[in-house]
């Protein structure tokens, strides 16, 4: 095929998956200039439409070829259409957590952040807005916990409840272990506005928001009552769980959403017995949650094994990461790492308003706004 003008922009809108147009081509012998709009800033997306178009160039041309690109940013059409929480004086960034399918430990893997995050020394918090099955006060051993009224500015306010230097709100909290939560979409939103807003959460670097399976009610009344940061999907590697995983993806990616995925995290990746450490079992399937990351383009931030310690720990509210030096503390703390470093890529493409500013912890990158 002759390398024409034409040609290449004929081949990259047959072949185009991602939203973005194309505004000029240059061709000067064997290098290309391609002048690119679009909508999305994140640096996650300009090196996705990069790797698109150089994968369609040397797929047909057979020379070798110079490609380089600029892009320009355009203002979404209907900005003002756009779902977006009025921020929360002291809470410097938050975290959705969620998952396309229930059961894939999606409560376990934020308990779990939330303390790694709390060993690198970071001010952390969780909401649990799993309205119908809130788990994490369990987890963190506080099941029987009541949140105190505090006086704030003349205003009654929720405290939260602190476990392992940890600040968790959850609707657990409001209901007895027997008693089911029957609530329609209005009462629940509700309910986590209350949490959310009538709360007194002080100093935050991070809000984790361990969110209900699926994509639904509670996940617009999330994100309409909170500027969500970013968004981290958990996965196990079998193929039931990666359907609903790679929904959960796309409703976050819509335009009247737009919060980025700053990763994909696949937990119960292998089976690995106490009396056999070395051995993996892929029970579920192997690198799943991988392999969707690539396909997606979104960041794998890490695997998580099944391993005994991990349900133990959450059984009796000590979370695993607490374990120091273990392999499955090491392995969250890693994670966390991964999704602390997406944080400061994203920080480097948001625009002014929107720009998080990188300071340093206890070693580690943080972001704040």
């Amino acid at each position: 095929m002759d390398l024409t003008k034409k040609n290449i922009i004929t081949i990259i809108e047959k072949n185009q998956k991602i939203d973005f147009k194309i505004s000029n081509i240059n061709i000067f012998g064997n290098e290309i200039i391609i002048d690119i709009s679009t909508t999305n800033p994140t640096l996650q997306s300009k090196k996705n439409i990069e790797n698109s178009i150089k994968e369609q160039i040397k797929n047909n041309f057979q020379q070798e070829l110079i490609l380089k690109f600029n892009f320009k940013v355009e203002k979404i059409e209907n900005s003002e259409n756009l779902i977006k929480g009025k921020p929360i004086e002291g809470i410097k960034n938050i975290i959705a957590v969620a998952s396309g399918k229930g059961g894939v430990g999606k409560s376990t893997v934020t308990s779990n952040l939330a303390i790694s995050l709390i060993k690198m020394g970071f001010k952390v918090g969780i909401l649990d807005a799993d309205i119908y099955g809130p788990s994490i006060p369990i987890m963190f051993d506080i099941e029987n916990a009541r949140p105190l009224s505090v006086n704030v500015d003349g205003k009654s306010k929720m405290e939260p409840v602190e476990s392992y230097g940890v600040k968790i709100l959850s609707i657990g909290f409001f209901t007895k272990p027997d008693q089911a939560v029957i609530w329609r979409g209005p009462m629940a939103s509700k309910a986590l506005n209350q949490m959310i807003f009538d709360a007194k959460w002080g100093e935050l670097d991070f809000l984790l928001v361990d969110l209900p399976p699926g994509t639904g009610d509670i996940h617009l009344s999330i994100l309409q009552a909170l500027p969500v940061t970013g968004s981290v999907i958990v996965s196990t590697p079998q193929n039931i769980a990666l359907a609903d995983a790679r929904k959960g993806i796309a409703m976050f990616n819509q335009k009247s959403i737009n919060v980025p995925v700053l990763g994909l995290i696949e937990n119960m990746a292998y089976f690995t017995p106490f009396e056999l450490p070395e051995n993996k079992y892929y029970i579920f399937g192997k690198e799943g949650a991988k392999n969707l990351s690539d396909d997606m383009k979104v960041k794998f931030l890490g695997e998580v094994p099944i391993v005994q310690s991990i349900r133990e720990a959450a059984d009796y509210g000590h979370p695993a990461s607490l374990q120091e030096n273990s392999k499955i503390s090491l392995t969250f703390q890693e994670i966390s790492k991964n999704l602390i470093s997406e944080l400061v890529k994203r920080n480097k493409d948001l625009p002014p308003s929107e720009i998080l500013k990188i300071t340093t912890m206890a070693g580690c990158s943080a972001v704040s706004k």
